[in-house]
């Protein structure tokens, strides 16, 4: 009787060693883990202080975190130039009526709002800036929205009404293109 006892004593130590190896080598990690994080002495001296430029960077990153603008100073200004190019294209005017664009006549195939300066336009990229000198003198307007696909060549302008569209026709317009 005695074996039987060892041996059951001996089988059972077997399967608890078998069954929760994966729980002592955890601890074992674990153990092992905090000896090496947790150090012994800690000595603070000048050459564990930040420098101004490490404080400077850090305050920087937090306040790109937190979305907070920093004052940089002023940036030049580019002066006049040149408009890279000048083309001569027939224009006209929409407003925001539904019969004039889609269902969602507020907003422009570049998913912004229409408003004064918005101009829609199929042989301009998205995005381009554009001087009608003729008729705006110096005022930027930009490519925002689209037209029709049988209008290429042609330039609409947006307006707040549809009897100011009415007004402006069709006109040939020189402007200045600024991509």
């Amino acid at each position: 009787m005695k074996r039987t006892k060892n041996k059951s004593k001996a089988q059972h130590l077997k399967t608890f060693v078998k069954h929760e190896w994966s729980n002592l080598g955890l601890i074992a990690f674990v153990l092992l883990l905090g000896l090496t994080i947790i150090p012994g002495n800690v000595n603070a001296d000048e050459s564990t202080h930040p420098t101004d430029a490490e404080k400077r960077a850090t305050t920087l990153m937090v306040s790109a975190m937190t979305n907070e603008l920093v004052d940089y100073g002023s940036l030049p200004t580019s002066g006049e130039r040149q408009a890279p190019r000048k083309v001569s294209v027939t224009t006209t005017a929409y407003s925001s009526d539904i019969w004039q664009t889609d269902s969602t006549p507020f907003i422009t195939a570049s998913g912004t709002t229409v408003r004064h300066g918005v101009l829609a336009a199929n042989f301009l990229p998205i995005g381009t800036k554009v001087k009608i000198p003729a008729l705006y003198g110096d005022q930027l307007f930009v490519v925002e929205d689209r037209m029709n696909a049988r209008y290429w060549q042609r330039m609409d302008i947006w307006m707040a009404t549809s009897e100011e569209a009415k007004t402006f026709g069709v006109q040939k317009l020189e402007i200045e293109i600024y991509e």
